[in-house]
């Protein structure tokens, strides 16, 4: 077997994987639902939806595979992921690639494969919706282009899940500016959570991400810019 290549934006890969949260979660119906439907609209008695780490791949849902994960180095996604097409292997036992993989040789018995990059809306290929059948063919148009279709969907519910994270966690900041806060009765700074004393405008912009303009307000004005007599 040959290991496919990292991808020369490796790092920044594994970055945008990491933004999604979304390895080893649990089980989704969303997902398995794709899973299902491509392995049903590409004839395949496999399918999974892939995601390639570090150093291996994890199947957030999976059609027939009997493993949540296998390692990198014998991944057939690890390879989809250098190309921004589909990827067909219709026949596995005559690819150099991939003849002498443990997933050729042994379970699941892998001869034709199909794999849709999963492709990030800053172009990163995190992983790939496959489908896997145990006996060589092809893959028609028609086929590929469902594929293709179900792997945007695939981003389409990640970037999904990545908004709903981003908006808990604003909410969880709004409810902490919303508590009761320790202001010093003098100087008007605010004691943090681990017993530090900060500023007002330091204590909100750690919390939150509101910006300041600072002004003056007529009563202050009047105190330290009192008007002088005849003005």
């Amino acid at each position: 077997m040959i290991p496919a290549p990292r991808p020369p934006n490796e790092s920044e890969r594994l970055a945008a994987l990491a933004r999604y949260r979304v390895l080893d979660t649990s089980a989704e119906q969303r997902y398995d639902d794709i899973a299902r439907l491509a392995a049903f609209l590409c004839r395949s008695p496999i399918s999974t939806v892939t995601f390639v780490d570090r150093d291996r791949q994890w199947f957030k849902a999976q059609v027939g595979m009997p493993t949540n994960e296998t390692p990198r180095e014998h991944a057939f996604c690890a390879h989809t992921i250098l190309t921004p097409n589909v990827m067909v292997v219709e026949d596995a036992t005559r690819d150099e690639r991939f003849h002498d993989s443990p997933l050729v040789v042994g379970e699941p018995h892998v001869r034709f494969y199909a794999g849709a990059p999963l492709i990030t809306s800053d172009h990163h290929q995190i992983g790939s919706l496959c489908v896997i059948d145990r006996e060589p063919r092809t893959l028609s148009p028609a086929e590929c282009s469902a594929l293709e279709a179900l792997a945007r969907l695939v981003i389409g519910e990640l970037e999904l899940r990545r908004s709903t994270h981003e908006l808990a966690e604003m909410v969880h900041h709004a409810k902490t500016l919303s508590g009761l806060l320790p202001i010093c009765s003098y100087c008007k700074d605010v004691r943090d959570d681990q017993g530090y004393w900060k500023s007002v405008e330091e204590y909100v912009i750690s919390h939150s991400s509101a910006e300041f303009s600072h002004g003056m307000c007529p009563k202050c004005a009047k105190v330290h810019f009192p008007l002088k007599p005849g003005t």
